[in-house]
C-alpha cells in the first residue's frame, strides 16, 4: 500500500511539472492552431510560451515557398498583438538566446523596427553584449544588419567581441555570417585575419553546405577584395555543389564573381548547364525570373529565344521588380522581341508609383537602352524622378537619379534639379563628379541658348565641380582609396581638368605602392594610355621585391601597361622574366580567355614564352575556349576572338619554329566584310600626295590587305634603281552614290605578285593619336608590334605620326610632299 501511494504522490508532482502550454503548442500544425493555443491560455503565458509561439509562426512561414507566405495576415491576427505585448513585458525574464531569436523572429515576420518591442529587445541585447554566445552574436549581428545598423557602435562592439574571439570560432554558418555583418568595419588586420580564418574552416566544413563559401565570397565583395587564394578555394567547393544550386543561389554567385572581376570558366560552364536543366520546373513568376535574369545573358541563340517565348507567356503574371529585373536582362541581351518589351514596359508603366528611386533610374536606363517608345510613360516617368531628387540627400542617389533623368528627352531643365546638385557636389567622390560632368555638358547641349553663349548656371555648376574635383585630389592621402575611386573615370572633363593633377597626385603617394596595390594602378594607367615613368619605375620595384606574395593570375594586369605603353628601362626585361616564371607553373589554371589575353600582351612586348604558345594554340584549350566565349558577353566574346586571331598571327611571324598553325584567314576575310572602309581626310591628302612624290596615282595602292591579314594604308613598290613601279590596276579612291569616301578594295583575297630583283615594298601608314601615349610622342607597343611584323613581311615601313603631319613645318604643299620623298628614299637608303 505504500508503495502505491508513493507512486501515486510522484505521478501527481510530474504532472504538475508538466507544461501544458508548451505541450499544446508542440503539437500544433499551422499558424490558425497557435493562435488557438494563445487565445486560451492568455493568463497563463510566461516569456517561454511567447518565445516559443512566435517562433513556431515565424517557422511555418518558413517552410511555404515565398509567393504563399501570409506574413501580413499573421502581423494583423489580434493574438500576434497579444504576444507582442507579452513579450514586451517579459523582456527582462529571458534568457539570452531566447532574447536574440525574439528579436531575429520578429523581424522575420515583418514588424517595424521602429516598433517599441524591436527597440526593447535591442537596448537589452546591447546591455548584454558580452556574455552572448557566439551563435546568438551572429544572429544578432543579423538583425542589426536587417535594420540597416551596419555602421552604428553596437555593430562596432560586435566587430571588437569578434576580434577576440575569433579564434574560438569553428563553426563556419557562425563566422561566414559575422564576416557579412562587420563587413563595413573590418580594419585591414583583422580582414586578414577573417580570411585566414575562413580559409582553415574551408578545410573542416561540410562540403556540402555551400552556402558558407557563398557568405565568404560575398565578404570578399563586401570590402572589395579581390583575394584570389580563398575565392579559388571557395569556386573548388561551389563547383562541385552546382548539381544542388537553384537559379537564385547560382544568379547570386554569378553576380559576386562579376562584382569581384573573378570570371572562373569551369563555374560558368556548371552553371549554364544547370541552369538550362532548370527551364522546363522553372514555370512560376519568381523561379523564371530568377532563371531568366541568370541564363540568358550566356545562353545562345535557340536558349533565349526560349526563354522570351516563356516571358512572353508570364509577362502579366509578373510584379514590379519581377518586370524590372527581365526588363534589365532585356537590355543586356540586346533583345529586340517588340512584343515582349512592350509588354515588360507595360507591367512597369501600372507599377510606376511602387519603384523606390534607384529602382526608378534603373526602370529609365533599362527602358531608353531598349528604344522603347511611349511620351506618356517616360513623362510620368520624369516627373516621379524628379520629385524624388527633389527630396534627396544621399550623394549617390542624387547623382544616379540626376544621370538617368538627363537620358530623357525634356523641352527643359528644373531649377530645382540644378539646386540639387550643386547641393551635393561637395560631398561626391571623383566617380559622381565625373558624372556630374557628363551630365552638364549634355544639358549644355540641349539648351537653345547654348548657341550664342553659356547660361551662367552652367558655369557656376562647372566652376563648383573643377574645385570640388582637384580639392578632392589634394586631400586625398590613401593610394588605395584613391585607385578604387579612379576605377571607371574617363571622359573628356577629367581628361581635361583632372588627368595632370590626378597624375601629380599618384606621383605624391607613390610611396605607398605594394603588391596588394600595383594590378589596380597598373590597370589604370593603362587605360588613360598614360606614361610615367617614375611610377612605372616603383610597379616593376614593388612586383619584383613580393613577388612570391601576389598571385599568378596578377601577372597580365601587372605587365599591361609596360607592353601596351612601350616602356622600356633596364629592370624591365627582369621584370618580365620574372613575372614569366611566377605564373608559368600555374599556366594551366589560368581561365582560358585570361590566357589569350596575356599571351597577346608578352606578343605586344616581343615576348613568347614557348610553354604559354604550346597551351594555347591546343586543340583542347580552344575546344575549352570556344565553349567559355559561349558564355560571355558579345563584346567580349569579339575581343578575345580577335586577341586570338592577333597571337596567331605574331606567333606565326616572329616564332616559326613553334610550327604553330595560321588558322584565321577565314575570320579575317568575315572581319573584313562586316568592316568598313571609310577614310579621313588626312589619309585622302596623303594618297594624292603619294600619287604626286612617286609619279602617278597608280604607283601608291591604297588599303593593302597583306599576308596575315594586316592593313597598310598605302603599299608602293620601288625598283633597284629607287624608281616606283605602277600598278597593273589601278588604284584609286572609289567615291559611291551616296557621297562616302571609301578605300579600294581590289587586293583582299589575292596573291601578291614577285617582285623585280632589287625592287622593295613600302608600306605607307598615319599613325594617329591612339598610336601614342596620351602625354608625349611616345609610340605604344601596338604600333611598334605592327612595324616588325610588316618588316618581317619584307616591308620597308614608313610611318606618318599625326604630330608631325599636321605640323606647322608641313603647312604647304611642297612641305608635304618633301616630308613623304624624304620618309619614303632617304629613310630607304639608310636602311638599305
Amino acid at each position: 500500500i505504500c508503495g502505491h501511494l508513493f507512486s501515486h504522490k510522484i505521478d501527481r508532482v510530474l504532472c504538475a511539472n508538466r507544461d501544458q502550454v508548451l505541450e499544446q503548442l508542440g503539437i500544433c500544425a499551422d499558424e490558425d492552431q497557435v493562435f488557438e493555443v494563445v487565445g486560451k491560455n492568455k493568463a497563463k503565458l510566461n516569456e517561454n510560451h511567447v518565445g516559443c509561439a512566435v517562433g513556431m509562426l515565424w517557422q511555418f512561414q518558413k517552410e511555404k515557398p515565398q509567393m504563399l507566405r501570409t506574413v501580413e495576415l499573421i502581423k494583423s491576427h489580434p493574438e500576434f498583438l497579444t504576444l507582442r505585448v507579452l513579450a514586451e513585458n517579459k523582456i527582462e525574464l529571458m534568457g539570452d538566446v531566447m532574447l536574440v531569436d525574439m528579436l531575429y523572429n520578429i523581424l522575420r515576420l515583418s514588424v517595424d523596427p521602429c516598433d517599441s518591442l524591436v527597440q526593447h529587445l535591442v537596448s537589452e541585447a546591447w546591455l548584454r553584449l558580452c556574455r552572448f554566445p557566439m551563435s546568438s552574436l551572429s544572429k544578432f549581428a543579423v538583425c542589426l544588419s536587417d535594420q540597416h545598423l551596419q555602421h552604428s557602435p553596437l555593430m562596432g562592439q560586435i566587430t571588437n567581441i569578434l576580434n577576440q574571439k575569433l579564434s574560438s570560432i569553428d563553426d563556419a554558418r557562425i563566422l561566414t555570417i559575422l564576416m557579412i555583418c562587420v563587413s563595413p568595419l573590418v580594419s585591414p588586420t583583422l580582414r586578414d585575419k577573417l580570411i585566414n580564418k575562413a580559409d582553415c574552416v574551408l578545410d573542416t566544413m561540410d562540403p556540402s553546405h555551400y552556402n558558407n563559401p557563398r557568405r565568404m565570397v560575398q565578404f570578399l565583395r563586401n570590402i572589395k577584395y579581390s583575394y584570389r587564394p580563398l575565392l579559388e578555394k571557395c569556386n573548388h567547393n561551389l563547383l562541385h555543389n552546382v548539381p544542388l544550386m537553384d537559379a537564385e543561389n547560382l544568379g547570386i554567385i554569378l553576380g559576386l564573381y562579376q562584382s569581384l572581376q573573378f570570371n572562373n570558366c569551369d563555374f560558368r560552364l556548371a552553371a549554364k548547364q544547370r541552369l538550362i536543366e532548370l527551364v522546363d520546373s522553372s514555370t512560376d513568376p519568381l523561379s523564371f525570373t530568377k532563371l531568366f535574369v541568370t541564363l540568358a545573358p550566356m545562353a545562345g541563340l535557340d536558349t533565349k529565344e526560349r526563354l522570351e517565348s516563356i516571358a512572353l507567356i508570364l509577362a502579366d503574371e509578373l510584379n514590379a521588380q519581377q518586370a524590372l529585373a527581365v526588363a534589365e536582362t532585356l537590355e543586356e541581351i540586346h533583345s529586340r522581341n517588340l512584343l515582349l518589351i512592350q509588354k515588360i514596359a507595360s507591367v512597369i508603366h501600372k507599377n510606376l508609383q511602387v519603384y523606390r528611386s534607384m529602382e526608378l533610374a534603373r526602370v529609365t536606363q533599362a527602358m531608353i537602352l531598349l528604344h522603347y517608345q511611349s511620351p506618356e510613360f517616360f513623362t510620368k516617368l520624369r516627373n516621379i524622378l524628379v520629385h524624388f531628387l527633389q527630396y534627396s540627400v544621399y550623394p549617390y542617389e542624387v547623382t544616379m537619379l540626376t544621370r538617368v533623368l538627363s537620358m530623357l528627352p525634356s523641352p527643359r531643365l528644373d531649377t530645382s534639379v540644378i539646386s540639387r546638385v550643386d547641393a551635393v557636389l561637395p560631398q561626391c567622390n571623383l566617380n559622381d563628379l565625373n558624372t556630374f560632368a557628363v551630365v552638364i555638358a549634355k544639358w549644355l547641349r540641349n539648351d537653345p541658348s547654348y548657341r550664342h553663349s553659356t547660361p551662367i548656371k552652367y558655369v557656376r555648376l562647372l566652376q563648383t565641380l573643377n574645385h570640388c574635383g582637384r580639392e578632392r585630389l589634394c586631400k586625398a592621402d590613401r593610394l588605395d582609396l584613391l585607385l578604387e575611386e579612379l576605377k571607371y573615370m574617363s571622359g573628356e572633363w577629367f581628361e581635361e581638368m583632372l588627368l595632370k593633377e590626378t597624375m601629380v597626385t599618384l606621383q605624391r603617394l607613390k610611396g605607398q605602392i605594394s603588391w596588394t596595390n600595383v594590378p589596380e594602378l597598373s590597370l589604370f594607367l593603362t587605360r588613360i594610355n598614360y606614361l610615367c615613368a617614375p611610377l612605372m619605375d616603383s610597379i616593376a620595384s614593388a612586383t619584383m621585391e613580393d613577388i612570391n606574395k601576389m598571385h599568378y593570375s596578377s601577372m597580365y594586369a601587372t605587365l599591361l601597361p609596360f607592353a601596351v605603353l612601350n616602356y622600356d628601362s633596364p629592370r624591365v626585361d627582369e621584370l618580365f622574366d620574372i613575372c614569366i616564371q611566377h605564373f608559368l607553373p600555374h599556366i594551366s589554371s589560368f581561365d582560358p580567355h585570361l590566357l589569350v589575353l596575356f599571351g597577346y600582351t608578352l606578343a605586344v612586348a616581343d615576348c613568347f614564352p614557348e610553354d604559354m604558345v604550346r597551351e594555347i594554340f591546343n586543340v583542347d584549350f580552344l575546344a575549352k575556349l570556344d565553349s567559355q566565349l559561349e558564355t560571355l558577353p558579345d563584346a567580349l566574346n569579339m575581343r578575345i576572338r580577335l586577341r586570338l586571331m592577333e597571337l596567331n598571327r605574331a606567333v606565326c611571324l616572329e616564332c616559326p619554329e613553334f610550327q604553330v598553325p595560321w588558322f584565321h584567314e577565314r575570320y579575317c576575310q568575315q572581319l573584313h566584310k562586316k568592316g568598313n572602309g571609310f577614310i579621313t581626310p588626312v589619309q585622302q591628302q596623303i594618297h594624292k600626295m603619294l600619287g604626286e612624290v612617286l609619279g602617278g596615282v597608280n604607283c601608291a595602292k591604297a588599303a593593302v590587305f597583306t599576308p596575315y591579314f594586316y592593313r597598310v594604308d598605302f603599299e608602293c613598290v620601288l625598283d633597284r634603281h629607287r624608281k616606283a613601279l605602277s600598278y597593273s590596276e589601278q588604284s584609286q579612291l572609289q567615291i559611291p552614290g551616296d557621297g562616302e569616301v571609301r578605300w579600294g578594295l581590289d587586293s583582299v583575297g589575292k596573291e601578291r605578285s614577285e617582285l623585280p630583283q632589287g625592287a622593295q615594298r613600302i608600306a605607307v601608314d598615319f599613325l594617329d593619336t591612339k598610336s601614342f601615349c596620351k602625354n608625349s610622342r611616345h609610340m605604344k607597343g601596338e604600333a611598334m608590334m605592327r612595324k616588325r611584323h610588316l618588316e618581317i613581311l619584307g616591308y620597308h615601313v614608313v610611318q606618318i605620326p599625326h604630330f608631325e603631319w599636321n605640323s606647322m613645318e608641313l603647312s604647304t604643299q611642297d612641305a608635304w610632299k618633301e616630308y613623304l620623298r624624304k620618309k619614303i628614299f632617304t629613310d630607304l637608303d639608310l636602311f638599305s
